[in-house]
């Protein structure tokens, strides 16, 4: 791919991780300051006729949805199926997001300024 576009959202959330051992601070309740970050990808010829990867403001809908689904949620009750580390949210908002956003090559997320976790097709 020839050219690459990111955008940043922000959501508050808590969660706790199981199978961590007891004394683990990540494994009591506890909540972030999320930072999520889309990529979004194309090559020279899948540009638009304006010469975008994507208008960002076509990307309003994702913060709408993450929004209504995550901010100031308990995540451990929205994504039932997964322990919500950051590493796990990435894969499952790429996935949630994959057929909305074809250009969708990578989705990071921070739960601290100094940490990144990132899902990348």
């Amino acid at each position: 791919m020839a050219f690459r576009i990111s955008k940043e959202f922000h959501f508050s959330a808590s969660h706790r991780l199981d199978h961590l051992d007891d004394g683990h601070p990540c494994s009591r309740l506890h909540g972030h300051n999320y930072v999520v970050e889309l990529e979004l990808s194309a090559g020279d010829d899948d540009l638009t006729k304006a010469g975008f990867v994507r208008d960002y403001g076509e990307l309003a809908e994702f913060k709408r949805w993450l929004d209504a689904e995550l901010d100031h949620r308990h995540l451990n009750d929205v994504v039932a199926d997964l322990n919500p580390s950051a590493e796990n949210l990435a894969r499952w908002i790429h996935e949630k997001w994959r057929d909305g956003l074809p250009e969708l090559t990578a989705v990071r997320v921070s739960e601290t300024g100094k940490t990144w976790a990132e899902y990348r097709v």
